[in-house]
């Protein structure tokens, strides 16, 4: 059972990521900065849990939530997530794999206050398969893209660069003939599967993690965003989201990251969490 402290009073936050569930389709055994998996479940939190953090989120004035996972349509409760998100007030930005998309599905991303994102690897069927761990992959994807596209769905289309020659260029361009208005290039950082087991470094963020964004993860933990989990400090399930992050753990995990010092436009987009739709693009990480 969730108990809730009385916390102090509540701090700012206009992004939010919810990460609902491990569970994927996907194992992308290179690089998941979730160690997500098709055997993995969705964590304590329930519904209600979500429910609760919605409300509290935009009691703070959150502006835009990222639902994401692991692959978050596989939550059952994922429709329920969205719809209280949208009758809260917020933006809705749901990272998938695009794997499979229900006609349900398909109709919440139509939504006017709903977007969508999505990594891509490889214009190579058999590099994108091997890279994602699942054969088909590739071409349920880009066939999701494309409708996508022709349905006037919002979408943004990551391609995830591991510097092993995956024809990224090639990725790149074959997105904008699909008609995607807007394709970044991301690179891997090391965390979760692309940290070989070794110990994640703060140097692998942005330097933008914790800045006015947030991350709770399968668990109920807060970390500044969904690739700092190493960061995490607090537990919705014990506390509140705002008395977590007024706490002296956040303090502590948000000052653990180097502070961005480039002069270059960045919004608080550290991997999947790209919202810089008032300008600014992918940040790399800092070090």
């Amino acid at each position: 059972m969730t108990v809730l402290a009385d916390g102090p009073a509540v701090a700012s936050l206009d992004f939010l990521s919810l990460e609902i569930t491990s569970r994927c389709q996907l194992t992308c055994p290179g690089h998941c900065y979730a160690e997500a998996g098709p055997t993995l479940g969705h964590g304590p939190m329930t519904t209600a849990d979500w429910f609760r953090i919605l409300d509290e989120a935009a009691a703070m004035g959150t502006r835009t939530v990222q639902i994401i996972g692991g692959e978050p349509t596989l939550h059952p409760g994922f429709v329920d997530l969205v719809e209280h998100a949208l009758r809260a007030g917020l933006r809705v930005r749901v990272y998938t794999n695009l794997y499979r998309v229900r006609a349900e599905h398909w109709a919440l991303f139509g939504h006017p206050r709903v977007s969508v994102a999505t990594s891509y690897y490889s214009d190579d069927a058999v590099r994108h398969d091997t890279i994602t761990g699942r054969t088909g992959s590739h071409a349920a994807t880009r066939a999701s893209i494309a409708e996508a596209v022709r349905r006037g769905v919002r979408i943004r289309v990551a391609v995830i660069d591991r510097g092993d020659g995956q024809r990224v260029r090639q990725a790149l361009a074959e997105m904008r003939a699909l008609g995607v208005g807007s394709v970044t290039v991301d690179r891997v950082r090391a965390v979760g599967n692309a940290a070989g087991g070794v110990l994640p470094s703060a140097s692998s963020l942005c330097g933008r993690c914790g800045v006015g964004k947030a991350a709770v993860l399968p668990d109920g933990r807060v970390a500044p965003c969904e690739l700092g989990r190493f960061l995490a400090a607090g537990n919705v399930q014990e506390t509140s989201l705002s008395a977590v992050l007024a706490g002296p753990e956040w303090t502590r995990a948000r000052a653990s990251v180097p502070a961005r010092t480039s002069a270059d436009p960045c919004g608080p987009d550290c991997g999947p969490s790209d919202d810089s739709s008032g300008g600014g693009g992918s940040c790399g990480p800092m070090g």
